[in-house]
């Protein structure tokens, strides 16, 4: 059987175009990867999104997400898509054993920041530690917290959280900034920012229930470890975009995120579509994500209609 959609991703942008699809009757079938709900889930509360004035716990705005997608009878599945042949159309997408052809495909398979990959960074996620400052600066204003990153999205992380926390350090492993000149000027001129030099975070101290209260440094060169209590930390090492394996169709930046026309979720493959933070590594909001998720369904909509005239 051949799809008039597959969505690839579940993310607000992968869902939003499933909401958008479903009600053009493109019948869309989503497959939620290997995050189902996109990084929302991870998020504890969300008061930066449009609607909800007492906020909302990110698992359960997708939720809601994912239910309205199903009410207008999109199909999801909690399946990973291994590999597909953009090479002619029908597409395919290739989910274990099964491929699925499909006339059109919109990705909005996202990009994951990149951790430390320590055990309790892991636990702690959503309570203390972050990996956006603009969602959840708010949450430490009159704390201390801790930056970790040397580049310039460490920098702008730091300058931004300045507003709220009462003190912001930057945890970097070398004696010096990567970030461009006028983002590290900014940084040196900010009375609220210092930086811990020569060091890396060796663990993050706290509990589900009281958050993070520390963590654990270790210094590059002497090697000596030593304890430093904060209320929050956040990780400013960049972002990878899921793009792997679209690597052999679709144009992809110098960074991996995939290049979309101007003002359009276009790609340079016909019928193949991209949304969300997959192809747009400078605002990385939620609802900008849904934005794109809304521009990719129409755009599919449209360049669907036009193969039949």
């Amino acid at each position: 059987m051949k799809e008039k959609l597959v969505i690839l991703g579940s993310g607000l942008a992968g869902l939003t175009a499933a909401i958008y699809a479903a009600r053009a009757n493109l019948e869309p079938l989503v497959f939620e990867g290997v995050q189902p709900g996109g990084q929302l889930t991870i998020t504890t509360d969300v008061e930066n999104y449009p609607g909800f004035p007492n906020g909302i716990m990110g698992p359960e705005l997708m939720d809601l997400f994912r239910k309205q997608a199903q009410r207008f009878e999109a199909e999801t599945h909690y399946l990973t898509v291994d590999k597909v042949d953009l090479s002619k159309r029908p597409f395919k997408v290739f989910v274990g054993d099964d491929i699925y052809r499909t006339e059109t495909i919109i990705v909005s398979t996202g990009a994951s920041a990149q951790l430390l990959g320590l055990e309790s960074e892991s636990k702690l996620m959503g309570h203390g530690v972050s990996a956006c400052a603009t969602c959840d600066g708010f949450f430490f204003k009159d704390k201390k917290v801790m930056v970790v990153g040397g580049g310039d999205s460490a920098a702008e992380e730091s300058i931004f959280l300045t507003k709220f926390a009462s003190e912001v350090r930057i945890i970097h492993r070398r004696d010096e900034l990567r970030a461009s000149k006028i983002m590290q000027k900014r940084v040196f001129d900010n009375p609220k920012v210092e930086i811990c030099w020569n060091s890396m975070v060796e663990d993050i101290q706290g509990e589900k229930e009281t958050g993070v209260t520390g963590v654990v440094l270790k210094d590059t060169i002497s090697g000596k470890v030593s304890e430093e209590p904060c209320d929050g930390i956040f990780m400013a090492i960049g972002h990878t975009p899921n793009t792997r394996i679209f690597r052999d169709y679709i144009d992809l930046d110098q960074n991996g995120y995939i290049i979309t026309k101007p003002d359009s979720t276009y790609t340079n493959v016909e019928g193949v579509f991209a949304c969300g933070d997959v192809q747009d590594n400078v605002y990385r909001q939620a609802v900008t994500a849904a934005g794109t998720g809304c521009m990719a369904a129409m755009d599919t909509e449209r360049w669907l209609e036009s193969q039949t005239k």
